[in-house]
């Protein structure tokens, strides 16, 4: 089942292991997202475009980082991120982060939206981190409802999302060995999921559950 989304924010020239235990996963997975730069960077890097070149060839979708500062960042570097990811990797979507949630600033996710599709992206995704105003699922196939630490996933009720459209994602860091998160995010009405055992400032440096270099 292709149920896993994972960000993993590592180079593949430094980790060369986890990135071949990531292509070694390509049945489990929905997507990747790459991040080579906080975005993909000023120039090419050669070391990624094989990773995404290796995963689509793999039938695994391969989305392109990029923040847009709940709303405030200027839709020209938005798009001139997507347009980078798709021109230099291959990029099937786009991976918007830090997306905001309320409906003032629908207006602005639904513009990269309209791009995104018409620039040929077959893949949007939303990371609010929390759950949004169910308006943001007609424009995206994936949303992510919630983003956050183990603790504090445990103690969220199960309810399942109610809005139409879109596909729900949980990703949860610092999640001890043994947990299904998988279980638990289906009850939350998450069909896509990433638990990583990582934790602090960079929880995405480590790969999820299921995906382990070296095994």
């Amino acid at each position: 089942m292709k149920n896993l989304l994972v960000p993993y924010y590592e180079h593949p020239a430094v980790r060369p292991a986890e990135w071949e235990a990531l292509i070694a996963a390509a049945p489990h997975l929905h997507a990747v997202v790459l991040n080579p730069a906080s975005g993909p960077g000023d120039r090419p890097d050669p070391a990624f475009a094989e990773a995404a070149g290796r995963l689509r060839a793999a039938d695994v979708r391969v989305l392109g980082y990029t923040d847009t500062d709940y709303g405030r960042r200027p839709h020209a570097d938005v798009v001139r991120d997507l347009s980078r990811h798709r021109a230099w990797y291959g990029a099937d979507g786009v991976f918007l982060d830090q997306a905001a949630s309320g409906t003032a600033e629908f207006a602005y996710y639904r513009g990269l939206a309209a791009i995104a599709w018409g620039a040929g992206c077959t893949a949007l995704v939303l990371n609010h981190g929390t759950v949004p105003h169910p308006s943001y699922a007609r424009i995206a196939d994936v949303l992510v409802t919630f983003e956050g630490t183990w603790q504090t996933y445990r103690r969220l009720r199960a309810e399942p999302w109610t809005g139409r459209g879109a596909q729900v994602c949980h990703l949860v860091y610092g999640v001890p060995a043994g947990v299904d998160l998988a279980e638990q995010a289906q009850a939350r009405g998450a069909g896509l999921h990433c638990a990583v055992p990582g934790g602090g400032d960079h929880p995405w440096g480590t790969l999820p559950y299921g995906v382990r270099a070296g095994c």
